[in-house]
């Protein structure tokens, strides 16, 4: 088998990794996990790569997480399903509204497979994973046991879970359980989405309505490679937004539970007159300032070159710094994007 990682990342890096396995099995894949470790190797396990800029080339092996599945059960209020960590993310949200299941629309075309989404805690136009997931079912690598974690043992975040730090290095997503209320309720609180009849809108209504934004305004990965939202969208302290408010009236910004004020990063970015703008063959997408893209046969080094023009050129307008979103894969392993860039 090949072991070039250019089919398994979106951004279409080419890397080689010394083997690719393809696991369909919870065995499969702690079998090849453990074979990797005891040869002293590293191992990274990956969904659609669709988070991952890779460095260099991996020298350990890759495991693509392939299991799939889709059980259904529904009680008087809900409908519940078990979804195996390979199915792809916006195929199950068709498959759902295809079903009369609705509540996962405005998740519509974000890219990658579920056992990925509450790594990130996937979120778009007003809705979080964390809103309609109700477990998720993961393997421990060293010992072969299975866990079920609830909700609130997930520890979700913005763009952050429990995934990302204590259950990051040897736990492995298998499933995820996602509740749907059948009461639904529609979330119309971005984007074209406001322009919606509440009262008359229906889950297809948002979904295409997504759709049509996100095709308008995102580059499609098959044609110029991307990994979606490159940077997060900062959240800042109350006295800091007031601050940027006072010089930047129009800037647009949401205020957060806990008092804090987040930003739009692609604003941020645009304000900088950086759309089009491009190192080697990567450059900010020309609709999407959000989105860094593989515009011609991009290395890893123009995108890294890219990003760290584009935190400089904001932190030095904003004083805000951004972070990637995007996981940055070196030789061995996962390393931090922030300093990656810096």
């Amino acid at each position: 088998m090949s072991t070039s990682l250019k089919p398994f990342n979106t951004f279409g890096i080419q890397a080689d990794a010394s083997r690719i396995i393809v696991a369909e099995t919870v065995q499969q894949l702690t079998n090849a996990w453990s074979e990797t470790v005891a040869a002293n190797k590293p191992v990274l396990i990956l969904g659609e790569g669709s988070n991952v800029l890779f460095l260099e080339d991996y020298s350990g092996t890759v495991i693509i997480n392939r299991i799939l599945g889709i059980e259904i059960t529904e009680d008087a209020d809900a409908w519940h399903l078990h979804v195996g960590a390979g199915e792809n993310w916006h195929q199950l949200v068709e498959y759902t509204l295809q079903k009369d299941m609705p509540g996962l629309e405005n998740l519509a075309l974000i890219p990658g497979c579920a056992g990925s989404s509450p790594i990130q805690n996937i979120g778009a136009y007003g809705v979080e994973l964390k809103s309609v997931c109700h477990y998720v079912d993961c393997v421990d690598l060293l010992t072969g046991e299975m866990h079920r974690l609830d909700n609130s043992q997930c520890r979700f975040g913005y763009r952050d879970s429990i995934f990302k730090h204590e259950y990051q290095n040897h736990y492995v997503i298998t499933a995820v359980g996602l509740r749907l209320p059948k009461l639904w309720q529609p979330v119309l609180t971005y984007g074209d989405l406001t322009r919606l009849d509440v009262a008359n809108v229906t889950p297809k209504d948002v979904f295409n309505a997504v759709c049509h934004m996100r095709t308008t305004k995102l580059p499609d990965p098959r044609i110029n490679g991307n990994a979606g939202s490159f940077f997060k969208n900062p959240v800042v302290a109350a006295d800091q937004a007031a601050e940027l408010l006072s010089t930047f009236a129009t800037i647009p910004h949401y205020p957060q539970p806990d008092g804090s004020v987040k930003l739009a990063a692609g604003w941020l970015i645009d304000q900088c007159q950086l759309k089009g703008y491009n190192v080697g063959g990567a450059a900010v997408h020309k609709q999407q300032a959000l989105v860094l893209i593989n515009e011609m046969d991009a290395s890893s080094r123009d995108v890294v070159d890219l990003a760290h023009h584009v935190r400089q050129c904001v932190g030095e307008k904003f004083n805000v710094w951004l972070e990637p979103e995007v996981r940055f894969i070196a030789a061995n392993g996962e390393v931090s994007a922030v300093e990656t860039i810096a």
